[in-house]
């Protein structure tokens, strides 16, 4: 079933939830959010080598926070911190598959400039609301999720590089739709590249050699 029914069953529950599944009652809706994630884990599990690494472990403990930060959104302190969490398990994760390139390293450069642009236009919005009291934690979690796109980077490895990049994406227009400004289609482009961004860093587990790296780019 990995290689193709249980990937388009992701997909085809993800835009189950998009497009079809409405917003209330909360419960049902929440129920179809986490399906694919929930679908996404066991894609993880199956592609699990018998001889399992450290790596390995540490993604899939990731993908567990995440699924309940997708559970805890709704209170959103709890929900962010539950998916800080979960970086930091993938970004641990990503640093046991570090391989050293000159043009890896130097995408900290956008990486960080991304990151500071973002930052700053968000503590301007927050700061005019009169919410301070989100800034330190969305600088966090914006310096965490920026250091897990390095991360993955830094491993060589496509799958996880492309998935980061997708989260980071996601993350990015949820919280300018949220504190910036009002976007259109935002649960399209929120969702589309948040359950992209999971199934690829799933997917990099396909590539990770227990006790070597294996680079795919």
């Amino acid at each position: 079933m990995i290689l193709y029914q249980l990937p388009l069953l992701i997909l085809t529950m993800g835009l189950v939830y998009i497009f079809i599944a409405p917003s209330e009652p909360i419960l049902f809706s929440l129920f179809f959010k986490i399906v694919p994630m929930i679908l996404i884990l066991i894609y993880a599990l199956q592609l699990l080598p018998q001889k399992k690494s450290r790596t390995h472990l540490l993604i899939i403990v990731g993908l567990i926070f995440c699924i309940i930060g997708d559970a805890t959104i709704h209170w959103f302190l709890i929900g962010l911190t539950t998916f800080l969490i979960g970086h930091l398990f993938y970004i641990a994760g990503f640093f046991t598959q570090w391989t050293f390139s000159k043009i890896r390293l130097a995408m900290i450069v956008p990486i960080a400039g991304f990151a500071f642009f973002i930052g700053t236009r968000l503590v301007e919005a927050l700061s005019e609301e009169g919410s301070t009291g989100l800034v330190f934690p969305i600088i966090a979690y914006i310096l965490i999720i920026s250091l897990m796109a390095f991360s993955a980077i830094m491993t060589g490895n496509g799958w996880a590089i492309a998935g980061s990049v997708l989260f980071v994406i996601s993350d990015a227009i949820l919280a300018w739709n949220m504190f910036v400004a009002p976007l259109p289609s935002t649960s399209v482009l929120v969702m589309l590249p948040y359950y992209g961004g999971q199934f690829l860093i799933a997917h990099s587990l396909s590539s990770i050699v227990a006790g070597g790296n294996r680079v795919v780019w």
